[in-house]
C-alpha cells in the first residue's frame, strides 16, 4: 500500500492486532511487529524461519520512548545526538522492568535499539504506544528486501500489509555498536565506523565474527541470493553473472553494474537488488569484482563474504 496517512493508520490497526507488516526504512525493509507482545514477536521468527537465538532490533521514535526499556550512558548520548535517527543500532542494558518480549532478546539482559530516519516509519512509531521489533523483511540467510515488491516476493500473502516507501536510500543494514562496557562494533553497515570513532574520541574494536550472539548480522551464512557467489573475480566463467562496481565500455548481457564510477554509496544501495535480479534471471552462480575495502566498502565486502558461504 502506498504510504499515505490513511494507510499508515491501517498499518497501525494491523500492528495493534499483533500482525506483522512490511515497512520501509532508510536501510532495508523491515518485518515489523509489537515488541512488547510475545505472540507478535513469535510471528516474526516463524515468518523469517529465524533461529530463536538470533535477537531482534527494536525501533523507537525517540530517546524518551526508549528510556522506559533501556539504561542509557554517555557514549550512547554522544552517538544518538550525532547520528540518530539514522543507520546505527545501539546495544544497551535492558531495564529490569522493561516490557520487551523475552523472544526479542533471547532472554538476554541487553537490547539492540535503533531510531529509523525514514519519514513513514517515524510517523508510524509516533502514533504507537509501543516500539516495533523489525528485522529485515526476508527469509533468514537470504538477500534483504530494499523495495516493497521484494517483501511481497519473499512472503506473498503470509503477511497482511506492506507499506510502500519506495527504494531504500542506503540499501544495507545499520552499523551495530555495543555500548555495554567498552564500545565495540558488532556489525558493519550504513554508517562508517570512522565517523563513530571520531564522535567518541577513541578507537573502537571490531568484533563482527563474535560467536556470542547478542545482535543480528553475525551468522556465517547471510545475505545470500541462494546461488554460489565468488568475490574478487577478474575473469568470470562463461555463463556466470558478473557484478562490477564501475561501468565499462564493454557491456555484455551477463554484466551487472552497481555504480557508474566506483561510488561506494551507490554500490551499497544497488547491491541487494542486483543480487536478487540475477537470481530471478536464472543464473546458477555470481562473480563479483574486487570492491575497495575502505569506508562503506568494508560493509559491502562483509555482506558479500557472508553471502559467499553458500
Amino acid at each position: 500500500m502506498k504510504s499515505n496517512q490513511s494507510n499508515i493508520k491501517k498499518a497501525k490497526k494491523y500492528l495493534n492486532k499483533n500482525y506483522c507488516i512490511g515497512i520501509p526504512t532508510e536501510t532495508v525493509y523491515g518485518l515489523a511487529a509489537n515488541a512488547y507482545k510475545n505472540s507478535a514477536v513469535k510471528k516474526i521468527f516463524n515468518l523469517k524461519k529465524r533461529p530463536k537465538n538470533n535477537p531482534l532490533i527494536v525501533h523507537y521514535h525517540d530517546i524518551d520512548s526508549l528510556k522506559k526499556d533501556c539504561l542509557i550512558n554517555d557514549n550512547f548520548t554522544k552517538l544518538y545526538k550525532k547520528f540518530s535517527p539514522g543507520p546505527i543500532t545501539y546495544i544497551l542494558q535492558l531495564r529490569k522492568d522493561s516490557k520487551i518480549s523475552k523472544y526479542v532478546t533471547n532472554n538476554k539482559n541487553s537490547l539492540a535499539v535503533r531510531f529509523p530516519k525514514h519519514t513513514i516509519f517515524k510517523n508510524l512509531l509516533k502514533q504507537l504506544d509501543y516500539p516495533l521489533a523489525a528485522p529485515s523483511a526476508n527469509i533468514t540467510t537470504k538477500v534483504s528486501a530494499v523495495k516493497a515488491k521484494d517483501v511481497k516476493e519473499e512472503f506473498g500473502n503470509k503477511i497482511k500489509y506492506i507499506l510502500d516507501g519506495g527504494a531504500c536510500a542506503i540499501g544495507i543494514e545499520s552499523t551495530i555498536v555495543n555500548l555495554i562496557g567498552r564500545p565495540s562494533i558488532l556489525r558493519l553497515g550504513g554508517l562508517d565506523v570512522s565517523k563513530i570513532q571520531k564522535s567518541l574520541g577513541f578507537k573502537v574494536s571490531i568484533k563482527i565474527n563474535s560467536k556470542k550472539k547478542i545482535t543480528p548480522g553475525q551468522s556465517r551464512l547471510h545475505y545470500s541470493p541462494g546461488i554460489p557467489l565468488e568475490m574478487n573475480v577478474t575473469n568470470p566463467k562463461k555463463n556466470q553473472a558478473y557484478v562490477l562496481i564501475k561501468k565499462r565500455k564493454l557491456q555484455l548481457s551477463n554484466y551487472y553494474y552497481l555504480s557508474k564510477n566506483n561510488n561506494l554509496r551507490e554500490t551499497a544501495k544497488n547491491l541487494y537488488s542486483c543480487l536478487r535480479t540475477i537470481k530471478n534471471k536464472g543464473y546458477k552462480s555470481i562473480a563479483v569484482e574486487k570492491i575497495p575495502d575502505k569506508g562503506l566498502g568494508k560493509a559491502i565486502n562483509d555482506r558479500l563474504n557472508r553471502a559467499s558461504k553458500f
